[in-house]
């Protein structure tokens, strides 16, 4: 019976503001890479995980996201920590996969994890595609990216549309999804680096950085004078109040993220209602698991413009275990361009 070293990341306890590396405890346990006969387990090797900001929420004692989604449960202090990743079968007593099947579902953070009956876990067609694309861009970021443009906002051709944390995970690809479909596109982020690649990489038609700017709503005036009619939310906060009060009548607003929000409880969005109304703006928050009856369509989409490089994959790889939690602190320091993506293995 062969065995191994697990090494896997756990919160020492709950984390209610930024995170620190302080927060974090890489673990290790004996782990057999084999199963009891009738065991219907699978031991999975993991290769790539997803590192997203909406996990803060699950660390925090209490968020009332926390109730509403099963993917949102409150991570418990100590525990492996579930998350979106690739890996291989190294292990299975599960009739549907055996050993050697590259497959995606809810992982760990950590090296090895072990499925249990009912877990979520698929086997994975690569499509000839490295197996990073399959956490990000043809993943849920990917998946977030384009039922939050084309089934929340139902966007139309030459429409102005506004992205926020624009060189984020999903932001990038709603940005390069809207340019695709005829739409004027501005995004924003953080530094000069990332205004550049929104630019002169991704071919948004124009972008600016926010900590440049003093006052948010005469920003977005210029560089909307005409106003705005999608809104894509990944931030919330005064970017969100900023533009609401530049939609135009009948303005349509994803809200995806509010990252400023999920460290800091003094700034919650406190949008104009009166515009919302006079305006008729169409706000609406989701979930990409709301829309996984879209996800062939979005699959078979997305495969194909990154085949003909229409669209440009956008990540940011750390590599090893260990990395998790300085990988995952970044998100909140806005040290990512693209998606955070730990390699953990080679395949």
């Amino acid at each position: 019976m062969d065995n191994v070293i697990n090494r896997y990341v756990t919160i020492k306890t709950h984390v209610d503001g930024a995170p620190q590396e302080s927060d974090f405890e890489l673990k290790s346990s004996t782990l057999a890479l084999s199963l009891d006969p009738g065991s219907n387990e699978v031991i999975v090797k993991n290769l790539h995980l997803s590192v997203d900001p909406y996990q803060i929420n699950r660390m925090k004692s209490y968020s009332s996201s926390q109730k509403s989604s099963s993917y949102a449960v409150a991570i418990i202090p100590g525990e492996a920590i579930d998350t979106y990743g690739v890996g291989k079968v190294v292990a299975s007593g599960n009739p549907k996969f055996e050993k050697g099947d590259i497959v995606a579902g809810l992982l760990k953070w950590g090296e090895y994890t072990v499925i249990k009956a009912g877990g979520t876990l698929n086997k994975l067609n690569p499509m000839g595609f490295p197996l990073s694309y399959h956490v990000g861009i043809l993943g849920f970021s990917g998946l977030a990216a384009y039922a939050g443009f084309f089934k929340v906002c139902k966007p139309k051709k030459g429409e102005k549309v506004f992205v926020s944390a624009a060189s984020g995970s999903v932001g990038n690809l709603v940005g390069q999804f809207a340019k695709l479909f005829g739409c004027y596109v501005v995004g924003c982020a953080g530094t000069k680096e990332k205004v550049a690649v929104l630019k002169e990489k991704l071919g948004f038609d124009d972008a600016f950085n926010y900590k440049e700017e003093t006052e948010m709503k005469s920003t977005l005036k210029r560089y909307f004078p005409d106003g705005i009619d999608i809104y894509f939310d990944n931030v919330g906060g005064e970017m969100q109040e900023a533009a609401i009060d530049n939609m135009k009548i009948n303005g349509r607003i994803a809200v995806c993220g509010v990252i400023s929000e999920y460290t800091d409880a003094e700034k919650p969005a406190a949008p104009s209602m009166i515009d919302v109304i006079y305006k008729r703006i169409k706000i609406q928050g989701f979930l990409a698991g709301d829309h996984l009856n879209v996800f062939a369509d979005f699959l078979s989409t997305t495969s194909d413009h990154l085949l003909t490089g229409k669209l440009q994959p956008l990540e940011d790889i750390s590599d090893g275990v260990e990395s998790i939690p300085s990988a995952f602190i970044s998100l909140f320091r806005g040290q990512n361009i693209g998606k955070k993506i730990v390699k953990i293995a080679e395949e």
